[in-house]
């Protein structure tokens, strides 16, 4: 769906701003009334632009202190499959985002833990572990922006 008016792009900054603000609401700010919003939040969804609303948790606030990008290398893919590696690591609570890259690793992870000991625990037990792991790097997340994206 690429015909988007500006009131379609207006609804949704305001979704991704504010995932549960009401249809009213949001027909409110963009000029719309509330059944007029609704059906074109309806429109979004079902043409698969809005893919669903997502809760973001303060993960430093829940005790989470240390998010880690890991860059992982698998040593041989002809003896261990990518749906192997796959299905292991997303079954570790602390890994948060797998991605299938392609460059200089296979994997990228985004890694939770406590703090740094808590993450040297998961590294070693967990994701070192993991079926025919070769090469990690690791970068410690210092600070996040969160950017509005594409659509401002």
């Amino acid at each position: 769906m690429t015909d988007l008016d500006d009131t379609d792009r207006a609804l949704l900054r305001l979704l991704a701003a504010n995932a549960t603000i009401s249809a009213g609401e949001a027909g409110r700010r963009t000029g719309l009334s509330q059944p007029a919003a609704w059906r074109r939040i309806r429109r979004l969804e079902e043409a698969g632009v809005l893919r669903g609303r997502r809760v973001v948790l303060d993960l430093a606030a829940l005790g989470f202190g240390v998010t880690v990008f890991l860059g992982v290398k698998l040593a041989t893919k002809g003896r261990v499959s990518l749906e192997d590696f796959e299905r292991a690591v997303t079954a570790i609570p602390e890994v948060q985002i797998v991605q299938h890259v392609l460059g200089l690793y296979d994997y990228r992870l985004r890694v939770t833990a406590r703090d740094l000991a808590d993450f040297e625990r998961v590294l070693r037990r967990r994701i070192m572990t993991l079926p025919g792991v070769g090469q990690v790097e690791a970068n410690v997340l210092l600070s996040e922006e969160r950017r509005p994206g594409p659509l401002g």
